[in-house]
């Protein structure tokens, strides 16, 4: 089963399957299934043509891929450009949810450890 271009995998239930796209987790996916009356156990390989139209038709309709992704980054982009908090956090590369620095945060900031007593120290030899 194609979507938008995507290939959602056969052997998954379709619950899980819907994830491929980015925008679509686990609770939107039961929600597009719900309204479509489809039971979310179900393989794609398993669907008939109508219940396969109206899953694309409700994927179809949500903001998803590209067009989610230009919008998080024109939102990112805004912060900066008016330069608030979380702009300057975004700029600096820095957590912006109010997560702690001093420890953690490695993912944001790269594994950088800039404190004395990090690394190996080097063995003089006399």
């Amino acid at each position: 089963m194609r979507i938008l271009g995507i290939t959602v995998p056969e052997q998954k239930r379709l619950e899980i399957g819907l994830t491929v796209f980015y925008g679509i987790g686990r609770p939107k996916a039961l929600r597009i299934l719900t309204e479509a009356n489809v039971d979310a156990g179900k393989r794609p390989k398993d669907l008939s043509p109508e219940e396969e139209q109206r899953v694309r038709k409700l994927v179809e309709g949500e903001k998803l891929e590209g067009d989610l992704k230009r919008e998080v980054a024109g939102n990112v982009k805004r912060l900066k450009d008016i330069k608030c908090y979380r702009g300057v956090r975004h700029q600096k590369k820095l957590p912006v949810r109010g997560q702690r620095t001093k420890t953690n945060s490695r993912t944001v900031r790269g594994n950088v450890r800039k404190t004395m007593g990090s690394g190996r120290r080097k063995v003089e030899k006399t």
